[in-house]
């Protein structure tokens, strides 16, 4: 190709050379819970209308059920290699989002897996390999290792992680993406926000990474160097490419401004800090002047296309897939099989958050005439959130086959902006045997470029529900559709609503999961992923401070449940069920022992006082040789179904570092599986963990440190403890 030619490759539509046969090809589709309508890559037509919606990834992320996850990116995948045979979609899809929940107000909380940046990873490793592994190649036992080189790896799908990083917020208080400078430190980088974008690379082998539109100590992700090219290629390893947001050169230039630079100057950075790919036409536009100017090298324009292109060869873009991927038609699309799957995804998700006197499951013969009432009674759109589903199945629909439903909408909107239709509910909740009021949020509030002014329910919505309680004549059910925390204080502890639900945004089939949790038909075992804050929280700290440490000098809290010490309406982790689970420790290590050599240095950490400090504080893990198994520890654990219902339970398990340790987090997620355990039985569940993954800490100038001494290891968020001690024996220095 001639060098004009080149550069036309380098947009989100790469025009393609026909004079040497390279066809043209659309690099820009999304599959965050679906085959999505976002992006031109795909074009839903009468042949295939729709495509399965699931829930959105933040109650996904609620089962903590990593095989769920594994499995909706294979029905996600499966569905778009139909959508592409039959020539209504690419193979490439700028999906998932992997931004840490940071702040509460953050509008995107719907397209993430939370605030724990294992759990975030975790969810990142397994819908990739949902989306890219092809399944003959697992069942003939050809993981990763198999391939002497990963960028020969055939590929299902490409999926992209994003945005890298430190990306959270959007639009809050005037204060936008587009230009908003990320002051984040080294520490809360490693620790925080860069810990899922590694593991997507290295554990989950993504294809792409997709750098942010906002800077990071001054410069856009997407024009760094150390980000892009030193840490992802060099670094983490990736095998694929690496593409902007769209159009981050153009915020570079109108809105960040950067180093004053024009298009060209800033499509030359963006190439030599390591950007393949520009969502847009900036590269396409002004590469080959840059290039001829001698601010990019034709070399580095090569290297882009070869990153982009052994892509699309290991999609079989150019010479074909197997049959198993080829003959993959539209029956794929919206099968039963996927639906199903759709709505387990919500049951799993949903959370029980209080059942005073056990008032759910609500029993079909018991209750047979239901208020159902609240802005969400009726949701469609709002459970799907993005994408054209199958089909969407409503709260009303999935109620309706239980028990024969009184509707009032109690609000006109969400926004709720006055109070005109709140007694027609009240008149429905006074003969029901039970009333259940459906709440929250929906985009008009949170998404995408807009981020929210507060925690609480919008407009009169808190006044709906007080009044329909006030009257209802049986047990007031409160269930909330939301991404972010809301702050129901007042319904936690009124003794007249007896039992509150979170749904999220559930997906198309959300009504009958909804229906199949309230009516027993489900025993709910979702966990909160992320904290849920009192609307006080916001007024203590502004969202464009970074840090997720305490500032004491300016007053402000710290975030998440690793470094936020204040009250909760729930903490992150919380969700109840029907049944009652308890937890045995059946076998567990009780230390760790490492040898060290004489050319390993011990370092030193900031204790609270002297008294008790180990001879050898903590050593960089990146000294150790962490694979080893002298840096395994094992954990078993019997999970108890003591109550009377069948039931699934979510074991988190946590670790605490040695007391004392000034500025590092009270505890941090190191494994958690979902269990079903029938009545009355029990079910052990195994754990194996490495000590420098699990028990590590980051120190203030953003190193991995393992720190000797006591830790210790927790059993979800009121089970059972137990003491892990760390030694280091340091080799005697030969004379």
């Amino acid at each position: 190709m001639t060098l004009g030619e080149k550069v036309k490759q380098l947009g989100n539509h790469a025009n393609g050379v026909s004079r040497v046969g390279l066809p043209s090809y659309e690099w820009w589709s999304e599959a965050l819970h679906g085959v999505s309508n976002q992006g031109p890559g795909v074009q839903f037509t009468k042949q295939i209308p729709s495509a399965t919606n699931f829930p959105t990834v933040i109650l996904t992320a609620a089962s903590f059920n990593q095989s769920l996850w594994k499995t909706i990116g294979q029905a996600v995948s499966t569905e778009a290699r139909a959508m592409h045979n039959l020539g209504h979609g690419g193979l490439t899809y700028w999906s998932p989002t992997m931004n840490v929940v940071r702040d509460p107000r953050w509008g995107r909380i719907t397209e993430t897996p939370g605030e724990d940046p294992f759990l975030v990873g975790t969810y990142a490793v397994n819908y990739v390999r949902g989306l890219q592994d092809i399944e003959e190649e697992e069942e003939e036992s050809k993981p990763n290792y198999y391939y002497k080189d990963l960028n020969s790896r055939p590929l299902k799908v490409s999926a992209c992680c994003k945005h890298y990083t430190a990306y959270d917020v959007d639009n809050w208080n005037g204060v936008e993406r587009y230009s908003y400078d990320a002051k984040v430190s080294q520490q809360d980088i490693v620790e925080t926000f860069n810990r899922p974008f590694e593991m997507c690379i290295r554990d989950g082998d993504v294809s792409s990474i997709m750098c942010s539109y906002n800077s990071v100590n001054g410069i856009p992700t997407c024009a760094d160097t150390k980000l892009l090219k030193e840490t992802i290629r060099d670094e983490w390893g990736l095998h694929g490419y690496i593409v902007s947001d769209c159009d981050s050169i153009q915020t570079m230039v109108g809105n960040h401004k950067f180093l004053g630079d024009g298009f060209e100057d800033a499509s030359a950075q963006a190439m030599r800090a390591g950007m393949d790919l520009n969502c847009g036409d900036s590269y396409t536009n002004y590469m080959e002047n840059a290039t001829l100017s001698g601010k990019v090298k034709e070399a580095d324009i090569d290297k882009a296309l070869n990153n982009l292109y052994v892509v699309l060869m290991r999609l079989g873009f150019f010479d074909g897939s197997s049959p198993s991927l080829t003959s993959i038609g539209a029956e794929s699309v919206c099968s039963d099989e996927h639906i199903e799957l759709s709505a387990e995804a919500a049951r799993e998700g949903i959370v029980l958050l209080k059942n005073d006197n056990n008032t759910l499951p609500l029993d079909h013969k018991k209750f047979k005439n239901i208020a159902v009432v609240g802005p969400h009674a009726n949701a469609t759109t709002t459970m799907t959130n993005y994408g054209i589903p199958c089909k969407i199945t409503s709260p009303l629909d999935g109620l309706s086959k239980f028990a024969t439903l009184t509707y009032a909408k109690g609000c006109d909107d969400v926004q709720c902006k006055n109070d005109s239709l709140i007694f027609p509910a009240m008149e429905a909740a006074k003969n029901a045997d039970a009333t259940i009021i459906i709440v929250g949020l929906d985009t008009s509030i949170e998404q995408e470029g807009l981020d929210r002014i507060d925690l609480n329910l919008p407009g009169y919505q808190e006044q709906l529900i007080k009044q329909v309680r006030d009257v209802a004549k049986g047990p007031v059910i409160l269930m909330v559709m939301s991404a972010g925390g809301v702050d129901i204080s007042f319904a936690k502890g009124d003794s007249k609503i007896a039992a509150i639900l979170w749904a999220g945004y559930p997906g198309e089939e959300g009504g009958r999961a909804i229906a199949d949790v309230v009516f027993g038909k489900y025993n709910p075992g979702g966990k909160l992923p992320i904290t849920w804050y009192t609307n006080d929280y916001i007024n203590k700290l502004p969202m464009t401070s970074m840090p997720l440490r305490p500032v004491d000098e300016l007053g402000y809290p710290g975030r998440t449940y690793k470094f936020f010490n204040g009250s909760t309406v729930y903490p992150f982790g919380y969700g109840l069920s029907y049944t009652q689970f308890n937890y045995k420790i059946v076998r567990a290590h009780r230390s760790v022992n490492v040898k060290l050599d004489k050319y390993q240095h011990c370092r030193r950490l900031d204790y609270l006082d002297d008294a008790g400090r180990p001879l050898c504080e903590s050593v960089l893990v990146d000294d150790l040789d962490c694979s080893t198994i002298d840096y395994d520890y094992e954990l078993e654990v019997e999970v108890q179904n003591v109550g009377t219902m069948d039931g699934d339970d979510v074991l988190i398990v946590y670790s605490v570092p040695p007391a004392g340790v000034v500025g590092t987090h009270s505890k941090q997620v190191i494994g958690f599986q979902r269990v079903f355990v029938p009545a009355g039985e029990s079910k052990n569940l195994k754990f194996t963990f490495n000590a420098c993954k699990s028990l590590f800490l980051v120190e203030k100038n953003s190193y991995k440190l393992l720190p000797s001494g006591a830790h210790t290891i927790l059993i979800g968020n009121e089970g059972p403890s137990l003491p892990l001690q760390v030694d280091f024996t340091v080799a005697a220095v030969e004379e």
